[in-house]
């Protein structure tokens, strides 16, 4: 069964930094294209970034320079580091899975599999 679960979300004030973990199941974690993605309250679901097979990363601009995607592919485990919170970057934040592409994109209807989400709230 194909499973990615989410954890590490967490109140921080601004300027602080958390670190989210995508722990994936059911699949090869090592050939699909990963994703996060975050959806602040009452607007909709936006792309943080994504890391495809080889470790190449794209951002979003509102994260970029502040945000880090990884994966470990031994461990079936992509991270998500984010620094200088900032009270906007509040949100349920989500992990996806691409499996069976050979290009990844940040788009989030090429994501077949997600987790239930992370809260990460950001105070000012």
């Amino acid at each position: 069964q194909v499973q990615v679960v989410e954890s590490g979300g967490g109140l921080v004030q601004a300027g602080g930094s958390l670190r989210l973990s995508c722990a994936a199941s059911g699949f090869t974690f090592s050939g699909a294209c990963m994703g996060w993605f975050r959806q602040p309250p009452g607007k909709e679901r936006e792309g943080v970034g994504i890391i495809d097979k080889n470790g190449f990363t794209h951002y979003g601009d509102s994260v970029k320079g502040r945000f880090t995607i990884s994966r470990d592919n031994g461990k079936s485990i992509m991270y998500l580091q984010m620094n200088s919170l900032k009270p906007e970057d509040t949100a349920m934040y989500y992990c996806a899975a691409a499996t069976g592409r050979v290009y990844c994109s940040g788009a989030s209807t090429d994501y077949n599999s997600w987790g239930q989400g992370t809260q990460v709230t950001v105070s000012s």
